[in-house]
């Protein structure tokens, strides 16, 4: 599962971020690194984008991000 397909209210964990290069040194930039717990506040109407908490701040995150970020629910 990735954490494009999670629903407001869910709580996960990280067990991989695919992606290359420039990409996913972004997303492991913003906190988002394998065992990090992930809470899922909003979703944008479009679905675009994702807004989450992670390591005690609120992050937004875009779709094609959000694709890279594989996730186990909790």
């Amino acid at each position: 599962m990735t954490l494009r397909e999670m629903r407001p209210g869910q709580t996960a964990v990280v067990t991989k971020i695919t992606g290359e290069g420039a990409v996913k040194r972004r997303i492991m930039d913003m906190g988002i690194t394998k065992g990090a717990e992930l809470y899922v506040r909003k979703v944008a109407p479009l679905g675009d984008p994702v807004e989450i908490t992670v390591r005690g701040y609120e992050l937004s995150v875009r779709k094609t991000d959000a694709e890279m970020v594989q996730i186990e629910l909790k």
